[in-house]
């Protein structure tokens, strides 16, 4: 039975099975409650576009409702734009992809879970049947920040009879600039560990309090099992780092599995290049003092962009790369806007 209620005005918690990622390799569960903003005039009559908000690495849906001091949750931000009329009635969704490693970067892995086929098809079928949406692709969008900007970044080229606009807020891209210059820091939290995953994550996992030094190479962990993974071995071993922890030289024929999911180089296949020109509306933006380097990427995948012929938007604006859930009131009214329903 579908456990499906209002639990406050404006939100609804309903527990989305999901069948595709049972026996995933982590053992992760399979059915997520998944957090569901309501519109306010939302009254289980009228239809409504949707929004799907991807979270960063190491959060998940429900980290858009986390409350902190003088700023307003992701909700809080919708409902206001919407009852001051600045942003049109949309039914947000906030997906739980989370995984045993921190996150799945909504793809489809031997290591973890088919993240990318549960979202795009199980969970979009799932609340066009339990919500009141417009189910047609025009009126359904994606957008993200960090791990959930490169995720509605790339699932929008991968999947263009899904979604119809996208907002990425400083995305995972140009991994050799972004990613690369985190492997020494991941390297060296190994060698502690005397070279051993196993050793690290079973450590890691019993933390009360995960030490913030030993943060790299989970994510590093993390992404290559999700880029690089090894089905051949049991978890926590189960991926390819792309580098040699002892000399941190890049391994080639594992990085360039990696680059495969790269946006930047991704944007070369005509195929993912003709998905985003399809787009009603393609927002990207960026703290200009981010600390992975990632406003570098978007600058040059705006310009590639601009070559290809492809119609954007793209901001930076001046901050770091934690904390920037204020953007959203700047790319979520315009997505709403695309996707509306015309009268």
């Amino acid at each position: 039975m579908i456990n499906h209620r209002i639990a406050s005005p404006g939100m609804s918690f309903p527990t989305a099975p999901g069948r595709t990622l049972q026996a995933n390799p982590l053992g992760d569960p399979c059915d997520r409650t998944v957090p569901v903003f309501l519109p306010p005039s939302y009254d289980g009559r009228k239809r409504f576009p949707v929004i799907y908000l991807l979270s960063g690495f190491a959060s998940t849906g429900a980290s858009f409702l986390n409350f902190r001091f003088g700023r307003k949750t992701v909700p809080q931000q919708m409902e206001e734009l919407m009852r001051g009329g600045s942003m049109k009635e949309t039914i947000l969704v906030m997906p739980d992809c989370m995984t045993r490693y921190g996150g799945s970067q909504y793809v489809d892995s031997a290591a973890t879970g088919a993240y990318e086929t549960y979202l795009t098809h199980e969970l979009v079928n799932f609340i066009d049947s339990t919500f009141k949406t417009l189910p047609e692709k025009k009126h359904r969008a994606i957008a993200g920040k960090s791990s959930g900007g490169f995720g509605a970044l790339r699932l929008s080229m991968r999947h263009p009879d899904k979604f119809h606009a996208t907002a990425c807020h400083s995305g995972d891209m140009h991994f050799d600039l972004s990613y690369r210059s985190m492997f020494p820091s991941a390297a060296k939290v190994l060698e502690k560990h005397d070279g051993s995953i196993k050793g690290f994550f079973h450590a890691w996992e019993k933390a009360d309090k995960k030490p913030g030094s030993e943060f790299p190479l989970i994510d590093i962990m993390a992404m290559a099992a999700c880029y690089s993974p090894d089905p051949a071995k049991q978890a926590p071993e189960n991926m390819r780092l792309p580098f040699n922890p002892y000399t941190c030289d890049i391994i080639e024929e594992i990085w360039q599995e990696w680059l495969a999911f790269d946006p930047l180089l991704m944007l070369e296949k005509p195929s993912f290049a003709d998905a985003l020109k399809n787009l009603e509306l393609l927002y990207l933006d960026c703290g200009s003092l981010d600390e992975y380097n990632l406003q570098f990427g978007h600058r040059k995948f705006s310009a590639r962009a601009k070559e290809l012929g492809i119609k954007h938007i793209y901001q930076e604006f001046p901050d770091t790369h934690a904390d920037t859930s204020y953007r959203y009131s700047v790319s979520l009214p315009m997505i709403a806007n695309a996707i509306r329903e015309h009268p």
